[in-house]
């Protein structure tokens, strides 16, 4: 596995992956940059939206579940001083489908969190991880 950060101008870097695709990351105008991509840190936080996403889907396919939309979203506090690393960190899942077994959901979540998620795995050291599920009925 491979990412290479190209410098295109300003503050802007290109990054592309050993799978072929490719994304921009920028930082603000205030920052010396013109907001033209996520910024690095970012990016972070929807790597593990990403990945413990995926894997909670993958488990409810698998349990049968009618989900008809799903999201996952990361909230993440930083210190203030530099490295303004991440302090909290927090997923809020949120299922719509017919019929949505909530503990079957919490089990996927804490199956992803615990064992699968890697992106998890890794910023756990740095920052606590909290979660919460949020299940609709359609």
């Amino acid at each position: 596995m491979e990412s290479i950060a190209r410098w295109v101008g300003g503050l802007k870097f290109e990054a592309t992956f050993s799978t072929g695709h490719a994304i921009a990351m920028d930082t603000s105008v205030e920052q010396g940059g013109a907001n033209e991509g996520p910024r690095p840190v970012e990016m972070l936080l929807a790597g593990l939206a990403g990945c413990t996403g995926m894997d909670v889907l993958a488990i409810l396919c698998k349990k049968r579940q009618d989900v008809k939309s799903f999201q996952v979203r990361v909230l993440g506090e930083r210190r203030d001083e530099h490295p303004k690393m991440f302090t909290k960190i927090h997923v809020i899942y949120e299922v719509t489908g017919s019929g949505i077994d909530v503990e079957g959901v919490k089990q996927a979540v804490l199956l992803s969190e615990g064992k699968y998620c890697s992106v998890a795995a890794m910023l756990r050291p740095a920052a606590p991880i909290t979660s919460e599920v949020r299940v609709t009925e359609v």
